[in-house]
């Protein structure tokens, strides 16, 4: 078995896409229009799906917002600089919730940002991550 994707319900499709396609450069892998359903699916990721875990952004048509609840906690990217992956985002206008730096009693470096829809994604600078134990605990930040 593998992951094969998780799936985020947003509430405008293209300013999503524009997010993860331009700001965190995933590539949009397939779309597709379901009329019937009056809804659309869009996969993006860092590569195919034949052998990555991808995002699935669902965009129902007609509903532009969606509370998100207490039960989701974020999506995770691995980065290789942290620092200026932040500043880029922020240069290209994103969202920095959390400034890079260690995560409370840890060693890994994180930060947060934040998609148009309002969910998390924490960004890890790789090589700092620190024990299995460690890196469950950022759940909780």
């Amino acid at each position: 078995m593998r992951l094969l994707h998780t799936m985020l319900r947003v509430g405008n499709l293209e300013r999503s896409l524009d997010f993860y396609c331009n700001l965190l450069g995933m590539k949009l892998l397939r779309r597709k229009d379901y009329p019937g359903g009056e809804f659309t699916l869009a996969f993006v990721g860092y590569g195919d799906e034949s052998d990555h875990t991808v995002l699935e952004l669902t965009y129902n048509w007609g509903t532009d917002h969606y509370d998100l609840g207490t039960g989701y906690g974020h999506i995770a990217l691995g980065v290789d600089d942290i620092y200026a992956t932040c500043e880029q985002i922020k240069a290209q206008g994103g969202k920095v919730t959390r400034e890079p730096g260690p995560m409370k009693h840890g060693s890994t470096v994180i930060a947060f940002i934040e998609d148009p829809d309002g969910y998390k994604v924490e960004l890890i600078q790789l090589g700092t991550q620190g024990s299995a134990q460690e890196q469950a605990s950022t759940i909780h930040l």
